[in-house]
């Protein structure tokens, strides 16, 4: 980024920004498993984010990071999860997109209609780790 790096900034409290450091070292003990077991682990907390404010963005939310380690899982099994989790919030009309993050593959965006927007709005994001 081409600025000075300043210990004093760095130590600087900031509000969490995402959940993956919870996922982060959920893998991490997963890879230092002797022996491979399935798992499945989950992560809850509010986050908060620089954003402009609207009627699908806001600076506070709730992220929800899940990782479910099994051999043999396909895209379909992730569809399947993120099918049950979100009818069991009570959000049953669902698209799935497929999208590009860096660290899955394949990986797909997931849309809800919206009846008081009127349109169809991402609710989630979602991947398969390489391996």
């Amino acid at each position: 980024y081409r600025y000075e790096w300043k210990a004093e900034e760095a130590r600087k409290n900031l509000l969490r920004t995402h959940t993956t450091s919870a996922s982060a070292r959920a893998l991490f003990q997963l890879a230092r498993q002797e022996k491979f077991t399935p798992v499945k682990y989950f992560s809850i907390d509010r986050v908060f984010r620089n954003e402009s404010l609207d009627a699908t963005h806001l600076a506070e939310f709730h992220q929800v990071e899940g990782v479910v380690a099994d051999r043999g899982l396909t895209l379909g099994h992730l569809m399947g999860i993120l099918r049950q989790f979100f009818t069991k919030l009570g959000i049953s009309q669902l698209r799935f997109k497929p999208a590009y993050n860096p660290y899955t593959e394949p990986s797909m965006e997931v849309f809800s209609y919206h009846e008081g927007l009127k349109k169809w709005v991402e609710v989630g994001n979602s991947g398969v780790f390489r391996p």
